[in-house]
């Protein structure tokens, strides 16, 4: 709302300094500090108001270190991490671009399902909270929405440029001749040509059916992330950085998408218009490494299902509008392979005990941070080594820019 506040008093009264909300590496900054210090300042009268009203952490006996300190932490702080988000957004973006109005209806429509969730556990007291085919069905009604908004809305483009973009030429007047299209192509990494097209998939159907694979594979990927950001919220602080870690990636890949001179550098796809997901990202993760402030170890909230379930599900839109997700395995490593342990876990207990009759675990337990638990590794140390994975495998999905 400030852009266009100050993009009028620019124009019309030639404000001295109103010109600079023009530049998003501004508004980034701005929205950093103020999800900073929403999560910071209003966290803590939050957590306050959380414990007055008893809203705390119900904890199963799973034979943990530390576990039973645990007891009656205050949840749904995710609630914080949420308005953090929200907020700067709000102020500091265009908010009739199709891609922000994405996120933020990501953003709102996760964290009700997780907010339904966390209130049956703990209002309810029922440890199973939201029936799980209810909350599949909230994401999927989110992935139909995404799936069905990225294919066919008219601002969601593709700009194809008849020669090569120079330096000169974009900060110049010179004409450059383009053209905007509709395209099902998304970003492969490790391919020399680094594209690939939905359309190939259902080319040899008679009818183009390429809009029902697109909206069935955004599903997957909401369902998939979603799901993935809630299991890793297991121990203090491992989701919240976890989610930091991708989004600073995500905002890195969404500056240089959205930027005419670095696309064509780079030699990847120029999105128009998706540059002002850098604003979200930031926002994003300012609110994230906030939360941290109250997550960390000793934890004085959880984020509960309204913060997990919301961050994974607005990380894969983020990841889809960018045209990222077929690097989602890469760069959201840690959810995949927490995901992947409880998979590999209950697959190979369910074959032993038919074939044995007794079943047999693979880890001591899962997801996987909890078997280093029973390893007797303290969960500040698994958190700070997740942590660092994490780092390297987002350096490296920028790194597939370049590794053609």
């Amino acid at each position: 709302m400030l852009y266009y506040l100050f993009d009028f008093l620019d124009q019309q009264y030639d404000l001295i300094g109103a010109g600079v909300f023009r530049y998003i590496s501004f508004r980034a900054g701005m929205a950093t500090i103020m999800s900073l210090l929403i999560t910071i300042v209003l966290g803590k009268r939050l957590i306050n108001y959380l414990r007055k009203q008893q809203v705390g952490e119900t904890v199963r006996e799973l034979g943990l270190d530390g576990q039973v300190e645990k007891e009656g932490t205050p949840t749904m702080g995710g609630i914080i991490i949420i308005a953090a988000i929200l907020l700067p957004t709000l102020l500091f973006a265009q908010i009739n671009n199709v891609y922000i109005i994405l996120v933020l209806v990501a953003l709102v429509w996760m964290g009700i399902v997780g907010f339904i969730d966390d209130y049956i556990k703990v209002f309810k007291k029922d440890k199973g909270g939201l029936k799980g085919k209810f909350k599949i069905a909230g994401q999927i009604s989110l992935g139909l929405f995404v799936g069905i908004m990225l294919y066919f809305h008219p601002g969601v483009v593709v700009r194809e440029f008849d020669s090569p973009v120079t330096i000169d030429q974009g900060v110049s007047e010179t004409p450059i001749n383009f053209s905007d299209t509709k395209s099902t192509k998304t970003t492969i990494p490790f391919v020399k040509n680094n594209e690939f097209d939905y359309k190939i998939l259902v080319s040899w159907f008679d009818k183009d059916l390429t809009w029902i694979v697109y909206v069935l594979l955004v599903i997957m990927v909401i369902i998939g992330v979603s799901n993935g950001a809630n299991i890793t919220d297991g121990i203090d602080g491992l989701a919240a950085g976890t989610s930091a870690i991708v989004a600073l990636a995500l905002g890195i890949f969404a500056y240089l998408s959205g930027n005419v001179i670095w696309s064509e550098y780079l030699n990847i796809m120029y999105i128009p218009n998706s540059g002002e997901l850098v604003i979200f990202c930031t926002a994003f993760v300012g609110a994230a490494i906030g939360f941290l402030w109250y997550n960390s170890f000793p934890a004085q909230v959880f984020m509960g299902d309204t913060g997990s379930l919301t961050l994974g599900g607005i990380i894969a839109v983020l990841a889809l509008a960018l045209r990222k997700e077929l690097l989602v395995p890469v760069l959201c490593g840690i959810f995949f392979i927490e995901s992947l342990s409880v998979m590999i876990q209950v697959s190979y207990f369910k074959y032993t005990r038919k074939k044995y009759g007794e079943g047999r675990r693979i880890f001591k337990m899962a997801p996987l941070h909890h078997h280093y638990q029973k390893e007797g590794y303290h969960e500040s140390k698994i958190t700070t080594r997740f942590w660092l994975i994490g780092v390297l495998l987002a350096v490296f999905s920028l790194a597939t820019l370049k590794l053609r």
